[in-house]
């Protein structure tokens, strides 16, 4: 940059600064803006017009904007006074209805064209009247605000002017027609469809008709040579599909294959319409490449998924697409950009048959995690006894486990003697304990042979995996292995085994948890803890209370929260947690105040934590507080916030105050 550009600029961007840094309430603000409106940046411009918009005397800044805009030869300084004058809002209209009336057809048309960007319906009259001006710049211009804006009186008098043979007002109307989303009779819009200078108006028309003789002009327009006539066609294409139900939709795709199908090359114009810039035009051509089906739009279709506001068409035009489609679709995913690749991976999901079990197999060799996650759930809704191994297969791997089991319930209501005798093969074959937990609660009682030997392995793992399936193959025989289980000599089998009675529930299972609540490892006590809450066994809600009171802070926690889900959690108890040195314990008991039946006592309980030397744990409290709605709290609370330093903790007490006093 040479030493007099660098200056130029500088003295640009002193001038905008020095306009950004004016008070529009000071004196001559007004006069120092309109100056500003002639300066030859145009961000120069655009920041006198904005300034001018603040400056409090709007009648004033109205007049004076008004009066740039008669000053000809200053182009620059009157699109700025119309930018300007486009923001007033209404203390414009009356002046610039005036201006309409004006000796000089070029102000005139500013009027009209300003007029038109307020879009307030109340100079609709105005622009009425402006139809007839003697000058041809003027009517059009009012043609175009009355389409910005307009409402039934406007919609009707651009129709009228679909006849006048003056083609800038024709044109103006159709414009404005398809701004309003006004459909005048079929027959008209066809005939001017065929002028080349109003075709791509009249296309744009016709996408607010329904399907049918609309639908087959419009895409007989994608054979013409002139890109911009056929962009016209597929942006109408677009507008018709958008909204459809079912049924309408089906005879659109119909009709648009039946002329689509005709027209040489259409496949590689609608490939080229979906790398578009044009939103409006990619929505179109996706349109059309459901209706012609053809599978090599695949990938095309896939990408623009890049486009968030076209996401659901693409999926809905990928199922459109068929088994080539998909099929191809499969085989290109690592070419695909990321949000291409997600979209296409979902509508595999849904697009999956019998058929794709060796491509989503080859898919699982290459794609990252997120990717693998849900080819595992295709291969689930393949129906296909292909899918099983894979899946079994899958159940080895931690990342994926949990999904390939699920998948494989799927199958296992289809084909169900081929996915447990898979899962009994991987069994025998040691492949993987998850397979254990999958046969179980898929083979039922058939299968507590195999689990019976499977607990008795010399390994901990699989013995700890047939105590926990044995559970959901059959109660009975899952309470017999848990029971004896509890004595094994690894703590990851006894883990099991509670894990097992939680489920089970019963008077029976609730006397052996109190057995593994007193176990000489943490992690069977812990367990036990949480399966005391999940089996409902009020009989061990003496031992959990013990626990609230343990040194160890996060069996007391799991003993605050298992008393809760029991509903056995007294004010005692709650004390007792309320008072113990770890906070998590204290946050818990919270936690069951907030649950339990609001009480004065248990609202005395929280208001003596609002002083706790936790901030989070006086966070809990004035939620809690808030939450119990008990008035005769407000003034602690009221207190706590007065001294209350820490930020968070002051926004929750600040809530709390404000939902008790009704603010």
């Amino acid at each position: 940059m040479s030493d007099t550009v660098r200056s130029l600029a500088g003295q640009e961007e002193a001038r905008y600064r020095a306009l950004q840094a004016v008070d529009p309430r000071a004196p001559g603000a007004l006069e120092t803006f309109a100056t500003g409106l002639h300066d030859e940046s145009w961000r120069v411009r655009h920041a006198a017009a904005e300034g001018l918009r603040r400056v409090p005397d709007a009648k004033g800044v109205t007049a004076r904007l008004i009066s740039v805009l008669g000053e000809r030869g200053e182009t620059g300084a009157r699109n700025a006074a119309a930018e300007a004058l486009a923001g007033m809002g209404p203390v414009a209209m009356p002046p610039l209805v005036h201006l309409l009336e004006h000796e000089d057809p070029d102000q005139r048309k500013l009027a009209a064209d300003i007029l038109g960007a307020l879009g307030h319906p109340e100079v609709e009259d105005a622009l009425l009247r402006a139809l007839s001006d003697d000058d041809l710049n003027v009517r059009v211009a009012a043609a175009e605000a009355l389409g910005r804006m307009g409402g039934d009186a406007a919609a009707r008098a651009l129709e009228g002017l679909l006849d006048t043979p003056t083609p800038l007002l024709r044109l103006a109307a159709l414009e404005g027609l398809a701004s309003l989303k006004r459909a005048p009779p079929l027959e008209r819009v066809m005939a001017l469809v065929e002028d080349p200078g109003l075709q791509r108006s009249a296309l744009r028309l016709l996408g607010l008709y329904s399907p049918g003789v609309a639908t087959e002009r419009i895409c007989r327009a994608l054979a013409s040579p002139v890109r911009s006539v056929r962009e016209a066609a597929l942006v109408a294409l677009g507008t018709q599909a958008r909204g459809l139900g079912p049924y309408e939709r089906g005879e659109l795709d119909a009709v648009a294959r039946s002329v689509l199908g005709g027209i040489p090359g259409v496949t590689e114009r609608v490939a080229q319409a979906l790398d578009g810039e044009d939103v409006q035009v990619r929505a179109g051509a996706l349109v059309a490449a459901g209706a012609l089906g053809e599978a090599s739009l695949a990938v095309p279709v896939a990408e623009v998924a890049r486009e968030d506001r076209l996401l659901r068409e693409v999926l809905f035009t990928l199922g459109q697409l068929g088994a080539d489609g998909r099929r191809l679709l499969l085989g290109s995913m690592g070419m695909l950009s990321l949000p291409a690749r997600t979209v296409a991976a979902e509508a595999l999901v849904l697009l999956v048959d019998a058929t794709s079990v060796p491509e989503l197999c080859a898919l699982l060799e290459w794609a990252e995690d997120d990717l693998r996650a849900v080819v595992v759930r295709a291969l689930g809704r393949t129906r296909s006894p292909a899918a099983v191994a894979p899946l079994v297969e899958l159940l080895a791997d931690p990342s994926l486990s949990g999904i390939a089991a699920r998948a494989l319930e799927q199958l296992t209501v289809t084909h169900p003697l081929e996915a447990l005798t898979a899962l009994e093969v991987a069994v025998e074959q040691r492949s993987t304990p998850a397979a254990v937990a999958v046969l179980g609660r898929l083979g039922g009682a058939r299968v507590l042979p195999v689990l019976r030997r499977m607990a008795r392995d010399e390994e901990a793992s699989w013995r700890a995996a047939a105590v926990e399936a044995a559970g959901h193959a059959d109660g009975e025989a899952g309470l017999e292995l848990a029971r004896g289980a509890l004595a094994d000599e690894s703590p990851r089998v006894r883990i099991a085994a509670v894990r097992s009675l939680g489920q089970q529930g019963g008077k029976e299972a609730a006397t052996f948890l109190g057995l593994a609540l007193k176990d000489e490892d943490r992690g069977v006590r812990v367990a036990a803890v949480e399966a005391v809450g999940a089996a409902g066994a009020k009989e061990r809600s003496p031992d959990l209370e013990s626990l609230v009171r343990h040194g160890d802070g996060a069996l007391a926690m799991l003993a605050v929260r298992a008393l809760t889900k029991l509903g056995t959690v007294g004010a005692g108890v709650l004390w007792d947690a309320l008072s113990h040195p770890d906070a998590e314990v204290v946050k818990a008991a919270l936690a069951a105040l907030a649950s339990a039946e609001a009480s004065a006592d248990g609202a005395a309980l929280a208001v003596s934590l609002l002083g706790h030397p936790r901030w989070d744990v006086r966070v809990a409290a004035a939620r809690v507080l808030g939450g119990l709605g008990r008035p005769e709290c407000l003034l602690a609370l009221e207190q706590a916030l007065s001294v209350e330093r820490d930020g968070l903790a002051r926004v929750a007490l600040a809530d709390a105050v404000a939902r008790l006093s009704g603010r």
